[in-house]
């Protein structure tokens, strides 16, 4: 078949270059073009997802024309809905997922009030120390001063009770233990 005097797989093959070069220059600057496209991208327009649909539809659309002797309408629907199906794939099991994971990574100083963590550098009467909190994405160790102005050693269990200027302000946690 032949589509503006060219041959289909020739077509193909200049989409799939195409295709291909942008997704290259879509990568290499991404950090840029993200914020250009960041107003249309929060409706339907993502050009991780168009880019990925024409390299898949023309590739497939390529491989099938050579490989098979099938009508060349019924292989532009299927390369179609061949690069629909793994363009929503990748969205639904990679995009979605990196993007959420993304912001779970992240904390807020305020966010550690009220947890307990572990002294690893000792704290003095009026100084600092250094503490470790132990969480499901990972340690932090964050600098700590003694609420109470009483030194609390290397090892010891503390509870934090505020944070002021990147500085935990900490007191002993002891556990208490109830008899029934």
């Amino acid at each position: 078949m032949e589509l503006f005097g060219y041959p289909i797989e020739t077509l193909y093959l200049y989409g799939l270059i195409i295709g291909g070069c942008l997704t290259l220059i879509y990568i290499l600057m991404s950090d840029v073009l993200e914020g250009i496209f960041e107003v249309l991208s929060e409706t339907f327009f993502n050009p991780t997802l168009i880019l990925s649909f024409l390299t898949i539809f023309n590739a497939s659309g390529y491989l099938l024309e050579i490989m098979t002797g099938m009508n060349s309408w019924i292989l532009l629907v299927v390369s179609a809905l061949l690069a629909f199906l793994f363009v929503t794939l990748l969205n639904v099991f990679v995009l979605i997922p990196l993007s959420s994971a993304e912001e779970s990574n992240t904390y807020a100083i305020e966010d550690l009030q009220g947890r307990i963590g572990k002294v690893i550098i000792s704290i003095p009467v009026d100084g600092y120390g250094e503490v470790l909190i132990s969480g499901n994405s990972g340690n932090i160790a964050k600098s700590a001063v003694s609420l109470d102005n009483e030194p609390i050693e290397a090892g010891s269990d503390i509870l934090i009770i505020d944070t002021k200027d990147g500085v935990l302000h900490v007191t002993r946690y002891e556990q208490e233990t109830f008899n029934v």
